[in-house]
């Protein structure tokens, strides 16, 4: 099985695709270092977008995601990607926002 992730403008959008079952990867600056977030509801699409990014399976990280729509928390999972990993990621990306 191979799956894809993407990037979104809002972050609103890219919690909703999450929450649908999505990956969503998600940019930040943390202390001056670039790190993205490869956010999904999906567990197993995660596990698999792991091994395509050559992630350890006990890397990935349980944290529920807020639905901005009902405001209840839902179950979701993430993995932390820096270095090496993010550009992967970036380069592997279904779609991605112009390079910050």
């Amino acid at each position: 099985m191979r799956v894809a992730w993407r990037e979104f403008r809002y972050w609103r959008m890219g919690v909703m695709h999450a929450l649908a079952g999505g990956l969503w990867l998600h940019r930040f600056v943390l202390r001056g270092d670039r790190w993205a977030h490869l956010v999904s509801a999906d567990r197993r699409a995660l596990l698999e977008a792991g091994r395509q990014l050559t992630l350890r399976e006990e890397w990935l990280q349980y944290r529920p995601l807020r639905d901005p729509t009902t405001g209840e928390r839902v179950a979701a999972w993430h993995w932390d990607l820096k270095g090496d990993r993010l550009e992967r990621a970036l380069d592997l990306a279904e779609h991605r926002l112009p390079r910050r």
